[in-house]
This record gives C-alpha cells, structure tokens and sequence, in this order.
C-alpha cells in the first residue's frame, strides 16, 4: 500500500482516534482489570527468559483462544516457570496504551486497533504474530419493520461507535447496495446510530433502532430479544472468513524474549485445536471465564448461537485486514495507511510446522 499521508483535518484524527474501539459485551471502558487469575506452576518448572508474561485481552467470546487458554491452563503448560499475569480490557485504546506503556506484552485484540496502533506509532510499537479468530459479526433487525435487505433502507440501525470495526463493515455494505450515507453524522439513506454495546438490547426493546450491525453476544442477545438475523457478515466474505481478533506483541518484548513469544504462541495454536476438538467443553470453560471476570454467564439462549458463529483459527487472515483497512478509507474515516511490517508471523510459522499444520500468509504485509 501507499505511505501514509499526513491528517489533513481535525475531523480526520477525530475520527481516527475512534477507529479502534472494538465492543464487547461489556461494552466501552479506559480501565484493564486483573483478572485475578494465576495458573499453578510446578515448583521445579524451567523458567524462560523472563520471570512473567503479561498478557491482555478482552472478556468477550471473540478472544476465548485467551479466556479458554488462560482457564484450562493450557498457554501456562507451554510456559513451564514462566508465569502468566493477565489483565483484561473493555475498549482498544486501553489495550494498545497497556501494551505502549509496557504494562502488558502480548494482547488479543480487534484488526481496528491493530491498524490504528501500528499507524499512529509509524510502525514501531506492535506486530501481528497471529490470528485467533473470525465471524461472530451480524445484522440483526426488527422483523415486524424489516424483512428484506432492501427493506433496511430508511431504517435505523446501531452499529458499536463512529469508525469502529463493525460501523465500518456496515458503511461499506451501504455503498455496495448504492444507498448514501454522511459517514461522519450517520445520516442519510439509512440513518446509522452509533450505540454501546452494552445499551443496544435496550435500544432495540423501547424501539429507538430498528435493528444493528454487531458482534457477538450482542447479536444473540437482540435476537433473544425477538430480533431476527438478516445477514450474517461472513457471508460477505472470501470463504466467510474475516478477521475478529488477532495476537499482538510489542516489538521490543519480540525482540528480547522470542522464545516467550513462541511458548505463547504455542499455547494459542493447540488451544484452538483443543477449542475445535472439544467445542462443547470450550464453550463451557470460556463461559465459565466470563463468570468469573463479570459475575454472570452468558445463558443458553445466547452463548450457543453466539458461539456457532465464532470460527477459532490461527491464520491471521491478513487478506482480510488489508480490506478492511480499504473499506474504511472508503468510507472515508481513514487516510490510506501504510501496513507494511505490520505482521511478523515468523514464530507462529515454526509452530506450525512442529504441529505438522501449514505455513499462513501475510498477504504482503510482513515484517523485512
């Protein structure tokens, strides 16, 4: 892609400063939260090169690679004396100023984020070294005012917040139906309503939106609501594969600790492989996590269609990070970014292949 270009507005670096927020259920938050969590290391366990990993990640479905791998004790097995501190976050920006400030070392987070931090820092302070997941992203709406796509038009419907992953996808499905829209306002042929997460359910029940573009549990919460699903955004892509979380690292704890970084990235690999063999089980450990870290669990009713929709994989899908990036200078909410160097998936290559699984692509956009 093409250098950056400076921000030529305030408006601009308005809204890239909302890019990154990925919702979860939890909806938005500044704070990280310890999560209290310390796995059992065995007394006569080898230590790595440090003493203690810290890592970050979201109480959400989309990050259970994290959630299961910390809850099984499955990443700590790979670590052997290395101790895992674990912190939780509810927006991005909080999860990239951790990882900036050296508070965490390696996190989970949305492709938003990940393209905003490594933007903003022209490069130097994160790398993608893996993915985690894809899917869990939906349109769901009010059936008694919409029962087709065409239908949404002239309607209201939530997305997370202005520039964020899911508003993004959806200002880019609008153009594609040839409808227009302010993208900056949300007005226009359809009338786009940046809403938390955490208020939407209410949004939808008192009639205030029609319907929303958002990622899961939210979708299955409206739809427990009596909303029902219209489009599911896989379906939008290449093999219905799209990016939802993937594993960052900071480049200076890359550099120093790369044996940590691949014992991380080895716990990752097989709890995905655990998570795909055993998806009821995976399903109750993740959910379980979330009991642990919120005080509720999801109910049946939710977690299940919820968990369906989540694909657990360890391809970061770059393909699929670069369009997005595409869709949102489309949009117009971002200048064109350089994401050359973005992803160094040299240690989760080695790990495949110790697993005997094949090599993933970066579609271009490694680290020389």
């Amino acid at each position: 892609m093409s250098a950056a270009r400076p921000l030529s507005t305030l408006r601009t670096i308005a809204v890239l400063a909302a890019l990154p927020l990925l919702l979860t259920a939890c909806g938005y938050g500044s704070e990280s939260t310890d999560d209290g969590k310390q796995a059992e290391v065995a007394s006569d366990a080898e230590k790595l090169s440090v003493d203690e990993v810290k890592i970050g990640y979201f109480p959400n479905l989309t990050h259970a690679t994290a959630l299961v791998g910390v809850q099984e004790g499955l990443l700590q097995k790979e670590l052997g004396g290395t101790t895992i501190k674990a912190s939780t976050f509810n927006a991005g920006p909080s999860e990239i100023e951790a990882l900036n400030a050296g508070s965490i070392d390696i996190g989970w987070i949305g492709p938003s984020p990940s393209i905003n931090g490594y933007t903003k820092s022209n490069g130097k302070n994160l790398r993608i070294i893996s993915g985690s997941a894809s899917g869990g992203v939906k349109l769901v709406v009010n059936p008694k005012k919409i029962k087709s796509l065409d239908d949404v038009k002239g309607k209201k419907i939530a997305t997370p917040q202005l520039g964020n992953t899911q508003d993004v996808a959806f200002l880019n499905w609008i153009t594609d139906q040839g409808w227009k829209v302010d993208a900056e306002s949300g007005k226009g042929d359809v009338s786009v309503v940046r809403t938390d997460n955490k208020i939407t359910p209410d949004a939808y029940k008192s009639g205030s939106i029609d319907g929303a573009w958002v990622p899961e549990p939210t979708a299955s919460k409206l739809v427990a609501e009596g909303a029902e699903v219209l489009l599911d955004e896989s379906d939008l892509w290449p093999d219905k594969k799209f990016v939802i979380t993937n594993i960052i690292v900071s480049q200076k704890f890359l550099k120093e600790h790369p044996d940590v970084v691949e014992a991380v990235l080895r716990g990752s690999v097989k709890t995905n492989e655990w998570i795909n063999a055993n998806p009821d089980q995976a399903k109750a450990s993740a959910n379980a996590a979330l009991k642990e870290l919120s005080g509720k669990a999801l109910p049946a009713d939710v977690i299940d269609p919820a968990w369906k929709s989540i694909t657990f994989l360890d391809d970061p899908l770059a393909s699929t990070l670069n369009t997005e990036a595409e869709h949102a200078v489309k949009a117009g909410l971002l200048e064109e970014p350089a994401l050359k160097g973005i992803y160094d998936l040299t240690l989760l290559d080695k790990v495949l292949k110790a697993e005997g699984k094949e090599a993933v692509s970066d579609a271009g956009l490694g680290a020389e």
